[in-house]
């Protein structure tokens, strides 16, 4: 089983350029620059074996998904994207940088450009 899921973008270039610049992620269908055209609001991602649809559109989901994403490299993918650019943020709830949970899980949150959340984690040793 494969699970793509949608994430909803005010802007698709913006979402784009975080995606890809600040989270690593390859371009597999890019907006049509026509922006008359109904795919320019809406962009196909992978990174490595995992894949997620960014969309403009008025019926793809809602602003303030969670994507829980396991890692097994957990320290490496944070300094990655600190690395690219990622600003360390401070909001009630959120993890910027990798803790060590009660419920055995070594994790950080990101929170991209519309407030959608993606959680890393690594099982604890």
């Amino acid at each position: 089983m494969s699970i793509a899921p949608f994430l909803k973008c005010s802007d698709i270039n913006v979402s784009l350029k975080f995606y890809t610049n600040i989270l690593d992620f390859e371009v597999v269908q890019a907006p049509d620059p026509d922006p008359e055209a109904f795919m320019s609001m809406y962009a196909y991602l992978k990174r490595e074996e995992s894949f997620i649809h960014l969309s403009q559109h008025a019926g793809d989901g809602v602003f303030g998904n969670v994507i829980y994403v396991q890692v097994k490299n957990i320290d490496t993918i944070y300094s990655s994207f600190i690395n690219n650019g990622l600003k360390i943020q401070k909001k009630p709830g959120i993890t910027m940088e990798p803790i060590e949970q009660t419920w055995g899980m070594k994790e950080f949150y990101v929170t991209d450009p519309d407030g959608n959340f993606i959680r890393f984690g690594q099982q604890s040793a």
